[in-house]
């Protein structure tokens, strides 16, 4: 599953740096996908959305930092666990039960945003 960032964040921003998809990003920001990946071109998200990789993406949250699920492998291939969880002062990078992922999944994912 991916990691999300909960309302309960203090916006210190120990998190952002550590992210090695660079999913992570301060409330209110632009996003893409080619942002610190790969990827370039046309892109299809989870939700099935076909996006231009370079192309921004409006904020999804704009009150503290958001992690964009598209992008999270949850540190798999890069670290025994997620960065962000074990940076976070205050323990709002937490599991999103509403993306489940196998490990196998997260390693594609990982593969792809990183060919």
């Amino acid at each position: 599953m991916a990691i999300k960032i909960t309302d309960d964040c203090i916006n210190c921003g120990a998190c952002e740096p550590e992210c090695p998809n660079n999913a992570i990003y301060e409330g209110g920001d632009e996003w893409r996908m080619s942002d610190g990946t790969s990827v370039s071109g046309s892109f299809k998200l989870r939700n099935g959305k076909e996006i231009d990789a370079d192309a921004t993406q409006e904020p999804i949250s704009t009150d503290f930092y958001f992690i964009v699920s598209d992008k999270c492998t949850e540190c798999k291939g890069f670290h025994d666990e997620p960065q962000c969880a074990a940076v976070c002062p205050v323990d709002c990078c937490v599991d999103d039960e509403d993306i489940r992922e196998t490990e196998e999944e997260l390693m594609a994912k990982k593969e792809l945003l990183h060919s």
